[in-house]
């Protein structure tokens, strides 16, 4: 992201409103560098809410059984494992060309698994990108503007793919693309990219681009120059390196997370709405509009919230929505095999899906991205961003390759297996997740690595 070297650096998200603390106020090249890094963003939830309103057209117009077509779903978290360590965004617009002339199963899941390498990139690179340029009393807020921008678009996917076909969609879907590389000739490196460099003079003056002409900006300019003399007594890591006793808190709370927040069910819920509401009975239209409409405005709520509650409170209530709304999912469909209450089941099942997406919407949808950004030093973030995607993602495959086979199986006990992996993930962030609010990266990170302080 201004990064042109900078998949190496990956790893992920970081916050917006402000809880005081040195730091600094908003200057106009923050916000540009900001938009334009989240214009992929933008990609990433068009991407992850295609296949949902694109799932009859490509079923119909090309005949694809339920297995080719979970094949395509889920494809794109293949490609997303690989865009960790490839260049994403002419992968993508490749991708997005593929999909839209596709006339058959292997042009299309081709497609699907070149956008799935930019969204692999995306996932990592744009996190870490803010939460390096973003003074800290204000990186919660504009590191959520990634959690933001990622459920607009999936949200403004869903919109509109209930009025254009699937091969529209996909054109569409190419637009943040094109804004992004454009806007990429306008926008600075990271400071602390510079300063690992040894770009001293160059790391400063952009420091106070960023932080406006007339901000004092000597004491954060000091603290990322003692970090990084101090990084630069350790090696460059290596993803072995991770599994040093010094980086176990970081990689257990990163890894941890991430596979959570994938078997909770996000992406197969997300993937494949439409087909969850018609086996609820349901109508398609109505639930995949109201998921959209609700989840917005939540994750903006997040955001407000994310530099005056904390990340740990927005993830345990997050965590304990997505509980309770794939219960009730699973209640519903248990209640229509045992034909019971056959006339609220559907409703059950909507009002579930709809408090499941909303409670992800607020928390665990953006900040695991954000806590990954802020817990692992300088000199690992390449090797722990490429791994904790590749968690990510494969989990992600995992659980989309297998949704449509588990839903047949026994809907009920698929949302049930969803509601205790969400109950696992409340557990987990009451035991070991750090509250990282109002500190530095340098502060978070000597503290959860002791060793490298």
């Amino acid at each position: 992201m201004g990064r042109q070297e900078g998949a190496e650096q990956g790893l992920l998200t970081a916050a917006l409103t402000g809880d005081g603390g040195s730091g600094g106020s908003v200057t106009g090249l923050l916000v540009l560098s900001t938009m334009v890094a989240v214009c992929g963003s933008l990609e990433f939830g068009a991407a992850i809410g295609y296949s949902s309103p694109a799932e009859s057209g490509i079923m119909d117009d090309l005949g694809l059984s339920l297995a080719e077509y979970s094949v395509f779903g889920s494809i794109m978290t293949v490609g997303a494992i690989l865009g960790a360590i490839m260049s994403g965004k002419t992968a993508d617009l490749v991708g997005r060309r593929a999909i839209i002339f596709s006339e058959g199963a292997w042009v299309l899941d081709i497609g699907r698994l070149l956008v799935g390498c930019g969204v692999g990139l995306f996932s990592y690179v744009v996190p870490v990108y803010i939460s390096e340029i973003a003074p800290k009393n204000l990186r919660g807020g504009f590191g959520t503007a990634h959690q933001f921008m990622l459920s607009f678009g999936s949200a403004l996917i869903y919109f509109i793919g209930t009025v254009v076909n699937w091969r529209i969609l996909a054109l569409i879907g190419a637009g943040p693309c094109v804004l992004q590389l454009l806007g990429l000739f306008f926008i600075p490196e990271s400071p602390r990219w510079l300063a690992k460099l040894g770009r001293e003079r160059e790391y400063e003056a952009v420091l106070r681009y960023l932080r406006g002409k007339n901000a004092d900006i000597s004491e954060e300019a000091t603290e990322i120059k003692e970090y990084t003399l101090t990084l630069q007594r350790l090696s460059e890591g290596r993803i072995l390196d991770l599994f040093q006793k010094t980086y176990t808190r970081s990689l257990l709370v990163g890894v941890g997370l991430m596979a959570l927040q994938q078997f909770g069910g996000t992406n197969a819920i997300v993937f494949y709405a439409s087909s969850i509401f018609e086996s609820a009975g349901f109508p398609a239209n109505i639930g995949t509009v109201t998921m959209a409409v609700v989840q917005v405005p939540m994750t903006i709520v997040g955001v407000l919230l994310m530099d005056k509650s904390g990340r740990r409170p927005l993830l345990l209530i997050s965590a304990i929505g997505t509980c309770l709304g794939c219960f009730l999912a699973g209640l519903s469909f248990l209640l229509e095999d045992f034909h019971q209450w056959t006339q609220v089941a559907p409703t059950l099942a909507f009002v579930g899906i709809v408090v499941y997406n909303a409670s992800f919407g607020l928390g665990l949808a953006g900040i695991p991205w954000l806590i990954m950004s802020e817990i692992f030093p300088m000199n690992m973030k390449g090797s722990a961003g490429s791994l904790v995607s590749v968690v990510n993602w494969f989990a992600s495959w995992i659980v989309t390759y297998v949704f449509n086979f588990l839903m047949e199986l026994s809907t009920a006990g698929t949302f049930f297996i969803f509601s205790a992996i969400a109950g696992l993930t409340i557990l987990f962030v009451a035991k070991l997740v750090p509250e990282t609010k109002g500190r530095t990266l340098e502060e978070i990170q000597a503290a959860m690595n002791p060793l490298t302080a």
